[in-house]
């Protein structure tokens, strides 16, 4: 499968946090770094994710912004 994104990281599920209808799954990146995201129950059980498996985080966001305090 092709996508647009072009930042993507390589890394592994370490939790998944199931809901009633969603699911957060944070996943640990380069430099022990980690991102979550959030899918719907049916898209991680289509996936088959589990805990430990090999991912890529493809990320493309339309705004992207810095906070100073």
């Amino acid at each position: 499968m092709q996508v647009g994104a072009r930042n993507k990281l390589s890394g592994e599920v370490i939790e998944i946090k199931r809901g009633g209808v969603m699911c957060q799954v944070r996943v640990r990146v380069a430099g022990d770094a980690v991102m979550e995201s959030v899918m719907t129950l049916d898209s991680a059980e289509e996936m088959k994710l589990q805990i430990g498996d090999r991912v890529q985080v493809t990320v493309k966001a339309v705004n992207v912004m810095l906070i100073k305090d």
